[in-house]
């Protein structure tokens, strides 16, 4: 199964069904997404899902509403409501106002999420989204979710504000939603596998870091190498100070040595700093050949 099946799984069998208020909450998350649809004065509820469609069952027979068939079209499960059925709820839907009760927001943008969200492996990338009726409901949820420091985006997938989707590819703001949802076996695999790719990421950028600093090691040794060679067949480098010398002397048996390791093989070791300044003024002589 997929990160996101598993997470809706977990969801699906969280046992608050006895909780009225919540449960409520939790069907008007389900109604405010795009996968609810109206046909014939008909409400529909389509998804591929099958945790979905059990969750929303239980809801519905919670809520005393037991008019309705399940099918399968496709690849998706349809639970499609009679149009009395319909009518009640879509009167709970017009007349429902979440108020500031943790437990019902909860519950609420958990419906939402198990009405049209997704998450992505975050082994291969961090990215949640949900996909909601309008930009109004989008910025309803957005809302709640800010009063608990949790913070996504918002984006309108057309000009009419219908289909807006608010979605987040922060890690650490997914991991805080999921918490939220009460998705908790979920959040700790999601670290885990957080705290592996920030370490990943770490050793990666460490040696290509390092890398780099080889590079410019061997770049530099090569063109003092070539300064050097140049000093001796002009007859110059006789001419040199002992102090340069030697260290010129160093850097050809040693082209792919540091300052820091060519300073510590000098008769009276230096410093990067001392060996760095040494070096310039080789290079100066030879460009002056």
């Amino acid at each position: 199964m997929s990160f996101s099946t598993d997470v809706k799984e977990e969801l699906s069998k969280i046992n608050n069904l006895a909780n009225k208020s919540c449960v409520k909450a939790e069907m008007i998350g389900y109604l405010i997404t795009n996968n609810i649809s109206e046909s014939r004065k008909c409400i529909k509820y389509s998804t591929a899902n099958q945790y979905n469609i059990n969750r929303f069952a239980k809801l519905l027979k919670n809520l005393d509403i037991n008019k309705y068939d399940i099918s399968i079209v496709g690849k998706k499960f349809v639970i499609k409501l009679d149009k009395t059925e319909s009518m009640r709820l879509n009167e709970l839907y017009l007349s429902y106002k979440i108020g500031e009760n943790e437990g019902e927001e909860k519950a609420y943008i958990r419906g939402a999420f198990l009405g049209s969200g997704s998450i992505n492996n975050p082994k291969n990338k961090y990215h949640l989204e949900m996909i909601l009726k309008n930009s109004e409901k989008a910025d309803n949820v957005l809302n709640i979710l800010k009063r608990y420091d949790i913070n996504l985006k918002k984006l309108n997938q057309n000009e009419e504000n219908l289909k807006c989707s608010i979605y987040s590819k922060d890690g650490e703001e997914i991991s805080k939603f999921l918490a939220f949802i009460g998705a908790n076996s979920a959040v700790l695999k999601f670290e885990e596998i957080r705290v592996y790719r920030d370490m990943r990421n770490n050793v990666n950028r460490l040696v290509n870091c390092e890398t780099a600093n080889l590079a410019k090691t061997v770049d530099a040794g090569v063109k003092q190498v070539s300064v050097i060679n140049k000093l001796k067949k002009t007859g110059k480098f006789n001419s040199l100070p002992d102090n340069l010398k030697e260290l010129a002397d160093l850097r050809l048996k040693n082209p792919e040595s540091s300052l820091i390791e060519l300073g510590k093989m000098l008769k009276e070791p230096i410093g990067k700093s001392g060996v760095n300044y040494r070096m310039k003024k080789i290079l100066e002589l030879g460009e002056e050949q």
